[in-house]
């Protein structure tokens, strides 16, 4: 029976968390499964209990947001641990894209009967994180923006906090001039962000990037060029549909390694925790990661 580690993001959501750890805690150990609970002081401590529950060859759970999810799934990543996924977040975008159930009882059949399946990774190499590896994507511009205030949000929460970000960065956005390069091909562009998807869902369930699979080998590299305000507020409204890709204002194109640059320091983001300048690199690890769902 297998034996699993939980690692616990006590801040996501306040209790959210662990009380999302517990509902499937139940079946999990009444199924005969072992289960020990840690709880992180900051991602990278979260990263160093996965690291040495994986050591110890117990599967780890991420309990939390995709955040979480992905610090701990970068932190395995390549060494061959199994991960475990138990949403507990604003967003959950990685989970989604998993197709995992959303009740206790179907996660926790999943969690004891399903068998680890490869994934991808994304590499991040920039003048301030040196190789860093995160799960859904890496994007830069507008969305980072909004991101930062969402994260920054203290009267709203979920989804709320991402709607209210996105309005304060879109109306005050200044058109930024691109440059992309996809495995050696430049693209140059004005607008507004370069996304560089792993799973097609970010931003708390905008399906940005609807072609794209975690276990291809590629990146899906979505760029929104420049478009009226009123356009952009449509083209967002889009978002939850992947039907922004059929306007003409919107490019994707797929490879293994994006670099993308600026005529600004505009910030990117990834996997809704780190946040940065750009220039940014992201490079697909294939199947560097080994998950339940």
């Amino acid at each position: 029976m297998r034996q699993f580690t939980a690692v616990v993001n006590p801040t996501a959501g306040g209790a959210t968390a662990a009380a999302a750890l517990l509902r499937v805690a139940r079946p999990l150990r009444e199924a005969g499964a072992g289960l020990e609970t840690e709880y992180s002081r900051s991602l990278d401590h979260a990263r160093d209990i996965a690291r040495r529950a994986g050591a110890r060859g117990r599967v780890v759970l991420a309990v939390g947001g995709d955040g979480m999810a992905g610090g701990i799934g970068g932190a395995l990543s390549g060494t061959g641990t199994p991960l475990g996924l138990v949403p507990a977040g604003r967003g959950n975008d990685f989970a989604r894209a998993l197709g995992l159930p959303a009740d206790p009882a179907g996660l926790a059949a999943v969690l004891l009967r399903a068998e680890p399946r490869p994934v991808d990774t994304i590499e991040v190499t920039s003048a301030v994180h040196d190789r860093t590896v995160v799960l859904g994507s890496v994007y830069a511009g507008v969305d980072a923006l909004a991101n930062h205030h969402a994260n920054r949000s203290r009267l709203l929460r979920g989804t709320a906090s991402y709607y209210a970000g996105a309005l304060r960065a879109v109306t005050t956005w200044r058109t930024t001039r691109y440059r992309v390069t996809v495995d050696g091909e430049e693209h140059a562009f004005a607008g507004y962000t370069v996304v560089a998807a792993n799973s097609g869902y970010y931003g708390s369930d905008r399906h940005i990037a609807p072609a794209a699979r975690v276990d291809d080998g590629l990146l899906e590299v979505v760029m929104i060029h420049h478009a009226p305000r009123r356009l952009f507020f449509a083209l967002m409204n889009e978002l939850g549909t992947g039907a922004h890709v059929n306007r003409p204002q919107v490019r994707v194109v797929r490879g293994r390694r994006v670099r993308i640059e600026a005529d600004r320091p505009i910030p990117y983001g990834a996997d809704g925790e780190v946040e940065a300048a750009v220039p940014v690199t992201a490079r697909i690890l294939p199947g560097a990661l080994r998950v339940l769902y």
